[in-house]
């Protein structure tokens, strides 16, 4: 007798395939300015471009050791200390890995058993509950509330108990553009000391920031260096989203099994694209003062296109989301009105809906990406121009 196949795992089960992805595959099908998935539309660096041909004519195109390639954690290493002022041992603290997504998957699926809570400010990057379900963890919301998005410092104190494992920070936010403030992270830092909990920080937008606004590291913070897990990547800092390289920092004791992990998860990054990582964080300071700028005249021209429309949003304060709220515009959900901003107006955004659990407010609002080079962000604007409010 043959036994009917199950096609998918319980745990595959479990979630969907991003959402991100499939607005910019529906883009591509309706010919619409794509303004959902985060990834720039404009080229990298020159000094990148050159960095990955020569270190691929140099022959760098086999396996590096499985952790990243040496010279790319001596360069990540000194870039740590000059923006953050800590002191990392490149052998033993950092491991690189296949972006920044496998080193929150690897860092999850090394230090959190089935079970455990880990806790996550919502709204969130989809990312992290998948992440959750194939760790086995049991994600905990924390509600951070409009127009600031803050959170409720008593009600975060509540979400830990003896079975929270981590919390999961991401400043500058993604899709918020909130920038959490120093005394917000004290207060996380102290009851991760106080329950002795994890703080996994994803930090891939630390160089983008408007107006004051600081980007405060976590591990930095008094008693959290050896609590702290500490992901980012090249993605978006320089431009280059499909090279997927990235690194988790943590103390030694939780560096060795995020590395075994990672190990059988992908073996390695790019070899050749580690190689030309070297360049990019030895970037110079000029380099990250321009970065700031250009993107806060693509946040000016974003902001001036919702307004002309009328489409109500929370100011970004760093990376390069625009989080706007929809429910004045008479749409059903959230859903209903990215399909027809996609179909009918032609342009693509983010349904709100997959940036929260079962929130009565996720279907509220959409995420618009101006991560664009300003041709992308015209002809955006022309199309968003016909966009009328429903009765």
């Amino acid at each position: 007798m043959n036994k009917t196949f199950k096609h998918a795992s319980a745990r595959a089960s479990l979630f969907q395939e991003s959402v991100i992805r499939e607005m910019s595959r529906l883009a591509l099908q309706h010919k619409a300015v794509n303004l959902a998935q985060g990834l720039p539309d404009f080229a990298c660096p020159a000094e990148l471009k050159e960095a990955v041909t020569r270190a691929t004519l140099d022959n760098v195109n086999q396996y590096a050791i499985t952790w990243g390639d040496k010279l790319l954690r001596q360069a990540i290493a000194e870039k740590t200390k000059r923006f953050q002022g800590i002191d990392i041992d490149p052998e033993s603290e950092i491991t690189v890995c296949c972006g920044a997504t496998e080193a929150m998957v690897a860092t999850m699926m090394a230090l959190i058993d089935p079970g455990d809570e880990v806790i996550v400010f919502e709204p969130f990057y989809e990312n992290y509950g998948p992440d959750s379900i194939l760790s086995g963890a049991v994600p905990r919301y924390v509600r951070m509330r409009a127009p600031d998005w803050s959170f409720d410092e008593a009600e975060l104190a509540r979400a830990f108990n003896d079975k929270t494992r981590a919390v999961i920070i991401n400043t500058p936010h993604n899709p918020t553009g909130k920038v959490f403030n120093r005394q917000e992270m004290q207060a996380i830092a102290a009851l991760c000391q106080k329950w002795g909990v994890l703080a996994i920080t994803d930090e891939i937008y630390e160089h983008i920031l408007f107006d004051d606004n600081e980007h405060i590291s976590m591990a930095t913070l008094p008693g959290m260096r050896d609590l702290t897990v500490t992901i980012n990547s090249l993605s978006k800092t320089y431009s280059v989203t499909g090279w997927r390289v990235g690194w988790a920092i943590a103390s030694p004791e939780l560096t060795l099994p995020i590395r075994k992990v990672h190990d059988f998860l992908t073996v390695g990054a790019p070899a050749p694209l580690q190689r030309a990582g070297v360049t990019a964080v030895n970037m110079p300071q000029v380099y990250y003062d321009e970065l700031k700028q250009e993107y806060a005249d693509r946040r000016k021209y974003m902001l001036e296109t919702l307004d002309m429309i009328g489409v109500p949003y929370t100011n970004p304060q760093g990376a390069y989301y625009a989080f706007c709220d929809i429910s004045s515009f008479g749409f059903k959900s959230d859903l209903d009105f990215t399909k027809h901003l996609v179909k009918d107006i032609g342009v693509a955004v983010v349904p709100g809906g997959s940036f929260f659990g079962d929130s009565p407010i996720k279907h509220n609002y959409v995420r618009f990406c101006f991560s664009r080079q300003d041709e992308t962000l015209s002809a955006a604007r022309e199309r968003l121009k016909d966009l009328k409010k429903r009765s």
